[in-house]
């Protein structure tokens, strides 16, 4: 018989870890290896890759969890490749093939098509997404063989980059960069290019390079991080309030702090701010989220005394390292 595989002991572990997710690894496997690795009792995601995707993913661990959900509106960057010619089922090579002509188009005419796809463009989601629809994720109804009504939304291509070009030969290709607003699907749009060109696209390869402020030179490997001691994956963790790059900073003394903390609205003489951080000035802490209106601070996501303990612990002991 096999012996029983142990348990792990799991901990509070708070931060984010900015992960170069790996090719055919959905966002949420990723993730749990992740947690498994750091030994974490409480972690998620900040918006998922498809399996075929790979690049930035930052997960949340612990009190980063609370702000995880503000940066589902960050922009993105992607680079993809369009294998043109060929329409598949799913957009992208994990598809059926449906299509395959001829690719007969110019530099020129590649560069104007891209052109036209540039600033605010309104998108129909693919079937194959986990857009829900009463309930249901739009890709059970497609494995299902349904096909159901989507209404196109608004998105913001700010950026496409034209990265190569291989116009002739067997498997005609594009190669590009896109900066996007959130809720952009690369499929759809690959889809709608090779379209406008005439000749029909999918996506076979995808990476996201950017998420917010977050990029692609920051992140770790699975296989780099399952090579570390645990002491430097607790150390490859950014702090949590990585999540609040853009919030105004207010920092509290003890009494306000901890009225804060309860909840309780303070008042000060600060300008009207819709995002800010609030800390604790000694220690030095994160308290939490807030907006500041007529004068007054009004709490909008707060952590726990025991978030913020821990969190203290945790950078106390990294210090040491």
């Amino acid at each position: 018989m096999n012996a029983p595989r142990a348990r792990v002991a799991r901990r509070p572990v708070h931060g984010v870890l900015l992960l170069d997710k790996p090719l055919g690894w959905s966002s949420n496997q990723a993730l749990q290896k992740a947690k498994w690795l750091l030994r974490a009792e409480k972690a998620g995601h900040t918006g998922t890759l498809d399996p075929l995707a790979t690049g930035v993913l930052p997960l949340c661990f612990g009190a980063a969890t609370k702000f995880s959900q503000m940066h589902l509106d960050a922009d993105k960057t992607y680079q993809t490749t369009l294998r043109l010619g060929v329409t598949t089922r799913t957009a992208d090579a994990e598809g059926d093939v449906l299509q395959t002509r001829p690719v007969d188009v110019t530099l020129a005419q590649v560069e104007q098509v891209l052109a036209r796809f540039t600033g605010p463009i309104a998108q129909v989601p693919p079937m194959h997404s986990a857009l829900k629809k009463d309930g249901k994720a739009l890709y059970e109804y497609a494995r299902a063989g349904i096909e159901v009504e989507r209404a196109a939304r608004q998105v913001t291509i700010s950026r496409i980059a034209l990265l190569a070009a291989q116009l002739e030969g067997e498997e005609p290709s594009l190669r590009l960069e896109v900066a996007c607003s959130k809720g952009t699907y690369i499929r759809t749009l690959g889809e709608d290019i090779g379209q406008a060109l005439g000749c029909g696209a999918h996506l076979s390869a995808l990476r996201r390079i950017q998420t917010g402020d977050f990029g692609i030179g920051q992140c770790h490997s699975l296989e780099a991080l399952e090579a570390m001691s645990d002491a430097q994956r607790l150390q490859s963790l950014l702090p949590v309030d990585a999540l609040l790059p853009s919030h105004t900073t207010i920092t509290l003394d003890s009494e306000n702090a901890g009225r804060f903390l309860s909840g309780v609205r303070r008042r000060g003489n600060w300008p009207d701010a819709k995002q800010v951080a609030v800390y604790a000035i000694d220690p030095p802490a994160l308290l939490g989220t807030a907006h500041v209106k007529a004068g007054e601070l009004i709490p909008t996501r707060l952590l726990s005394p025991i978030d913020i303990a821990q969190v203290h612990a945790q950078s106390g002991a990294a210090a040491l390292i």
